[in-house]
């Protein structure tokens, strides 16, 4: 494998990971009220549970999609729900969560079923493996590459919250965060109504994240 396709490669999972997206947004949000610590759960969640989706896409799992488009419309609208409820979450947090309940933060498994419940995940996992793989190795180096970069990508986040926390220790400022991290999930939820069939919307580039 050369070169220029490994940096190919980490240039698109890099991208997919870092921009904003709905489980960035909750890591930033687990960094804010629950502390660095407390958010890796959600972070390695989101990072396996995006590598395995990423493997399973490899294998063929997306043509489930092609003979069953029910499938797709259901995984849709659960993510939709799933958004809404953690969006619900933020809006009723009193931002006193880091001194008070720190065994509130979002869990391995919101991380990882987040992913699974993301059809723009799904998107980019699709991409990549068309984009860059032949066989069974260009998947593994893929698979590694993503979750190098999805960990990084993700604890990036958690760490901006948790040093936004540091720095807004008044409730009311916190409260304010979260709603506007809650509307931003919202505006996710709302865009992944929206998607196509095939699983895109217009204006929004595949994210992994």
């Amino acid at each position: 494998m050369s070169s220029t396709l490994l940096l190919s490669m980490a240039a698109f999972a890099l991208a997919a990971s870092l921009t904003p997206g709905p489980v960035n947004i909750m890591a930033l949000s687990a960094g804010l009220n629950h502390g660095f610590r407390q958010s890796l759960r959600h972070v390695t969640g989101a990072s396996i549970g995006f590598t395995l989706l990423l493997v399973l896409v490899g294998l063929g799992l997306q043509s489930l999609f092609q003979q069953v488009p029910l499938t797709g419309v259901i995984l849709r609208w659960v993510g939709v729900a799933f958004l809404l409820y953690m969006a619900t979450i933020l809006i009723m947090s009193t931002g006193r969560e880091v001194a008070t309940v720190p065994a509130t933060a979002p869990s391995f498994w919101h991380g990882a079923l987040m992913q699974w419940l993301n059809p723009k995940a799904w998107v980019a996992s699709a991409a990549a493996i068309s984009a860059y793989t032949r066989d069974g190795f260009g998947i593994a180096v893929l698979a590694i590459l993503f979750f190098i970069l999805c960990y990084v990508s993700i604890t990036t986040w958690a760490a901006m919250g948790s040093w936004l926390g540091t720095r807004l220790t008044r409730p009311h400022h916190l409260r304010r965060l979260n709603r506007i991290m809650a509307a931003l999930l919202m505006a996710s939820a709302l865009a992944m109504g929206l998607m196509s069939p095939g699983g895109t919307a217009v204006g929004l580039p595949p994210s992994a994240a």
